[in-house]
């Protein structure tokens, strides 16, 4: 019991340090300047998606020589590592050409049908659509695949290197708080809504009349905010399509969402996943002439990495964070787990809120609304966010976006989300 107690604490001591060390990725970056001998080192030690999986690591090595092999061996074995395991598969599969061409074009064409009786650029229409539809379409594919194609879109076609860091960190931040709001609509495609459906019987119809409307309003508001502020460095910035790109056949985006479709419905079994992605593989390495490039298959296993060691160490946290759920009134709950959820991952939040006995459906509303409200306040507060850092912190400023501002920018959007679930 000691050496468990021991480990506990060393734990929550290294979960700590790896929070820190999140918020201290842009400096860390910057020493490879100072430092050009060991840039390479300084650079893979800013990488935000390495940060958790370094200090699980650290964990583990502790674990082995102060517990023995066996019991290091079996807290790894008792991990669930499914879902790290889905974002990875998800986010391949999401970032093939077949499904952004279809999803960008499909964006397309619901920006030049509704411009064409307003006095609104189709480009501004476009951003305000991908920041706002999109989200809300990942209540069918799940919030990683949602993520991973808007923060495409986004990448492509709108965040330059020459538009203003405020913008970029606006838009981030939004699209961070949009994609953790937009997947509440049905009780399987929000992580922290997944971990507690089952258990406390929310079926689509109770998601839908008690979150979905809610969802869309804080969606559509964050949406069309960020997009009138920032209208016209969003409309100088839009660009057009790669030109020259090999047209992709209509059966060949079938298969591609037909397979995408198989993996969001069997995304709890990894046994049938891995298969799935072994055939999509090679399908994509039979047609590469439909492809931008390779698959997007380190930043998919970075991301993984990422959620993986915040899996390790987020596991040895139930013995203060449950304690401190349980003691919390149904409004003080609300508003006391956002933070906790940003520096915890929220699907952790719920999941620990939901082994608590004797809960009623206020303290039960109370737990998902906050947490799910505060999923874009940092990287780790919602498992899709790596996977839209991954993709999109290469047009920032040396490759590294900060986490404070990126704070500062999802506040606003997060206090539109917060109000709107609180108020009955």
């Amino acid at each position: 019991m000691a050496a468990t107690s021991t480990i506990e604490l060393i734990a929550t001591a290294l979960f700590a340090l790896a929070i820190a060390h999140t918020f201290s990725s842009s400096y860390i970056v910057h020493l490879g300047h100072r430092y050009p001998a060991h840039a390479g080192l300084w650079h893979l030690l800013g990488e935000v998606e390495v940060v958790f999986g370094f200090w699980a690591s650290v964990l583990m090595v502790f674990m082995f020589f102060y517990a023995g092999r066996s019991e290091a061996l079996q807290y790894i074995d008792r991990c669930n590592f499914t879902e790290p395991y889905f974002v990875f598969v998800v986010m391949v599969v999401a970032a093939s050409r077949p499904i952004t061409t279809s999803v960008r074009n499909a964006v397309y064409w619901l920006a030049r049908l509704v411009a064409k009786p307003l006095p609104v650029k189709e480009s501004l229409l476009l951003y305000f659509f991908t920041m706002s539809v999109i989200p809300l379409f990942g209540s069918l594919i799940t919030e990683p695949a949602a993520m991973t194609l808007a923060a495409l879109i986004l990448r492509d076609m709108f965040i330059s290197y020459t538009m203003p860091q405020r913008v970029k960190y606006a838009t981030m931040g939004v699209l961070f708080v949009n994609v953790s709001v937009g997947g509440v609509l049905t009780p399987y495609a929000a992580p922290p809504v997944l971990m507690v459906a089952g258990a406390w019987g929310w079926d689509l119809a109770f998601m839908l009349t008690t979150f979905g409307w809610r969802s869309v309003l804080i969606v559509m508001i964050n949406a069309l905010v960020v997009s009138i502020i920032f209208r016209k460095a969003i409309v100088r910035e839009a660009s057009e399509p790669a030109a020259g790109e090999t047209p992709i056949p209509l059966f060949m985006r079938a298969i591609h969402f037909a397979f995408l479709a198989m993996i969001v419905y069997f995304s709890h079994h990894p046994v049938i996943i891995t298969p799935l992605l072994l055939f999509f593989l090679g399908l994509a390495g039979a047609y590469p002439q439909y492809q931008d490039r390779v698959l997007m298959l380190r930043e998919s296993m970075l991301v993984a990495f990422f959620l993986g060691g915040l899996v390790v160490l987020g596991n040895m946290q139930t013995w203060w964070l449950q304690p401190a759920l349980s003691g919390m009134s149904p409004d003080v709950l609300f508003w006391g787990v956002m933070p906790l959820s940003a520096i915890a991952d929220n699907a952790a939040i719920t999941y620990l809120g939901s082994l608590v006995e004797g809960t009623d459906a206020a303290f039960r509303y109370s737990l998902v609304a906050g947490a799910i409200a505060a999923g874009g306040l940092t990287v780790i507060a919602n498992a899709p966010n790596p996977a839209g850092m991954a993709i999109l912190k290469g047009r920032f400023e040396d490759e590294t976006v900060n986490p404070l501002k990126l704070f500062l920018a999802a506040l606003g959007p997060t206090i539109v989300a917060a109000l709107i679930f609180f108020i009955d």
